[in-house]
């Protein structure tokens, strides 16, 4: 990659935020927000040692949000000239002029506006070389064919390199952004010929390069992974207990954030409502958020909205202390925006004592979930119904990988149904969630 790093300074990002401020007022609106952003990175991905891709990218944009009144206008623009920039304010005013009143509309309460950026060390530059990235993808690709000869082919391992920065500012006083960055490696590779192949993949994702697995390793991972798939069927029609791998176990975590963010509370499409004060997992669960980990993904210290963020607990012994809400959200409920505007902010799920052979090993006979296909979730009553791939357990010991098969439930019941969660939560995104053991669900096979 390139030396060269951001095209615009945090100081000239600032100027730009406010002249878009200056200019929404001039010409009328009684209310403005806007950001204004710029990024580039590098990636570059090899495949059976041969470099297949390389990629860059580099972009920037100022959104724009006016208010008349209770009218609200939106646009956007990828130009940072100061005509565009004043085109780009009369096109959300325009909108705003023939959109209708919403009493729910507006910024943030004032009172609730970050009048602090912290620094969060969330940006760790790393611009290595075509070169270089190429030469750690090889060894990575390497150290999966290197795990045993059933692996004949790959999908290829990969180097990513990302880095950003922002500022957020509105009509309200305030003012605020800073730079971030994300770096990965990643591997996927397939074992066995004909019809007997399996594909598997592993990967790492930090904010600090530093802080990234080694190469070989995750390559060894991926490998492992494949192997292990080999030999996989299906299994007969059954009920029996579940264990979500801890890289899909965040996917419950998710789950849970939808029906309890305010979009879906609002509109009364979530099976949680009206769920405050009441036990909605198993009383093992506790659910921390923390906006102000240092290098997390999910840290920062202001909202989309400006407004500031809070360390909370949302789950306690399994009980809801509170939702995800923004500002506008908030309004239509009779509440206070919770600072989620964007979503939530580093969710940590307090983690039992066993690790994951110590899961399988109190599971004794059921299903370990490592992959899972496609998107049966009906949030307005709970159903769950995913295809799922990953391997069957009988005495504690995993006996073969299955495929083919479907997990049933309702998330109502799965949530308190948990029964353990592994100490073996992955540090590589925003929602942090060891393996989860659910008491019992309906798999669909044979």
């Amino acid at each position: 990659m390139s030396e060269k790093g951001f095209s615009f300074t945090p100081d000239q990002l600032r100027e730009i935020a406010a002249e878009v401020l200056r200019v929404a007022r001039e010409r009328g609106a009684t209310a403005c927000e806007t950001d204004v952003s710029e990024g580039f990175g590098q990636s570059t991905t090899v495949r059976k040692g041969e470099v297949e891709t390389i990629e860059y990218n580099r972009d920037k944009g100022v959104a724009v949000s006016v208010y008349l009144g209770q009218q609200r206008g939106h646009a956007s623009t990828s130009d940072f000239s100061r005509e565009a920039l004043h085109s780009t304010v009369e096109a959300a005013l325009s909108i705003a002029r023939f959109t209708a009143p919403d009493p729910c509309a507006g910024l943030a309460d004032e009172a609730l506006l970050a009048r602090a950026c912290p620094d969060l060390d969330l940006y760790h530059p790393w611009r290595p070389s075509v070169e270089d990235a190429i030469e750690r993808a090889r060894e990575c690709e390497d150290a999966a064919f290197a795990v045993g000869d059933a692996i004949s082919n790959s999908e290829g391992a990969s180097v990513s390199t990302q880095e950003s920065h922002f500022v957020s500012a509105n009509s309200a006083g305030f003012m605020g952004g800073f730079a971030t960055s994300r770096h990965g490696i990643s591997c996927s590779v397939i074992a066995g010929e004909a019809d007997a192949m399996q594909r598997e993949y592993w990967y790492d994702s930090r904010r600090d390069a530093a802080d990234l697995s080694d190469a070989r390793a995750i390559g060894q991972r991926a490998g492992e992974r494949a192997l292990a798939r080999l030999g996989a069927r299906k299994i007969d029609t059954c009920e029996v207990p579940v264990l979500f791998e801890a890289p899909i176990a965040v996917s419950l975590i998710g789950n849970f954030v939808h029906a309890v963010s305010g979009g879906a509370l609002y509109r009364r499409a979530s099976f949680l409502l009206d769920s405050i004060g009441q036990p909605v997992f198993s009383p093992l669960v506790t659910i921390a958020e923390r906006p102000h980990v240092l290098k997390a993904f999910g840290s920062s210290p202001f909202d989309n909205e400006g407004v500031a963020t809070h360390d909370r607990d949302v789950v306690v012994d399994g009980v809801l202390q509170g939702y995800f809400l923004s500002s506008y959200s908030a309004r239509k409920l009779g509440m206070q925006t919770t600072g989620n505007a964007g979503g939530s902010h580093n969710l940590i799920v307090k983690g039992g004592e066993c690790d994951f052979a110590a899961l399988v090993r109190k599971m004794d006979r059921g299903l370990i979930v490592t992959e899972l296909l496609g998107q049966g979730v009906n949030y307005v009553n709970g159903d769950y119904s995913r295809g799922a791939a990953g391997y069957w357990v009988e005495g504690g010991e995993i006996r073969h990988a299955v495929e083919e098969v479907t997990i049933a439930g309702n998330l109502r019941d799965m949530f308190r149904g948990i029964v353990a969660i592994g100490n073996d939560a992955l540090p590589r995104g925003a929602k942090h969630c060891g393996s989860v053991l659910i008491e019992r669900m309906k798999v669909a096979g044979r």
